[in-house]
């Protein structure tokens, strides 16, 4: 399902725990680690992909979390030409995402990434919530960093006060 303007419907999950760490998941068989993602199929609410897609990515339910919150807009990035099947060329051009920042109430040891047959991760880990922009794939770091900057106020004042602070340094950083 891809919208007239080339964007397939999407959401992207940051899965945060009790200290704030976000789950950074490994791709399988690559030595790429991003956040989970996946479509939204037709007749299915955001949040309803994204309650699947934890499911098929992280195997988590949805007793499992709890959501903090969700971007209001979508954030869209565009695909490599180089990355597009032959036959999706000119009609295809990215994704558009809604993005739901979510709190572990469940246990590390609920986290399954074999709970689908078809996996997307092979190893995972919990990262600092202002992950290296440098480890995400370039093309779709721009998404990550307006999803991450959005959603970091429903995290507790500490987050917001290290946001600010590393923010402030790259402005030093640049002048």
């Amino acid at each position: 399902m891809i919208d007239r303007d080339g964007y397939r419907p999407n959401v992207g999950i940051i899965l945060s725990n009790a200290h704030n760490q976000v789950f950074w998941g490994k791709r399988i068989r690559e030595h790429s680690w991003q956040f989970p993602q996946g479509g939204i199929k037709q007749g299915e609410s955001p949040e309803e992909a994204m309650y699947r897609e934890l499911m098929e990515e992280v195997g988590l339910r949805p007793e499992h979390v709890k959501i903090l919150g969700r971007t209001r807009d979508w954030l869209r990035y565009d695909v490599p030409t180089s990355w597009i099947k032959r036959e999706w060329r000119g009609s295809y051009k990215g994704q558009k995402q809604i993005w739901f920042l979510l709190r572990l109430v469940g246990r590390d040891s609920d986290v399954s990434l074999r709970a689908s047959s078809h996996p997307e991760f092979d190893a995972w880990r919990w990262s600092e919530y202002w992950v290296p922009m440098e480890s995400v794939i370039e093309f779709k770091r721009d998404v990550y960093r307006l999803a991450l900057n959005e959603l970091v106020v429903h995290l507790g004042s500490s987050e917001r006060t290290k946001h600010r602070a590393q923010a402030n340094q790259k402005i030093e950083h640049a002048e």
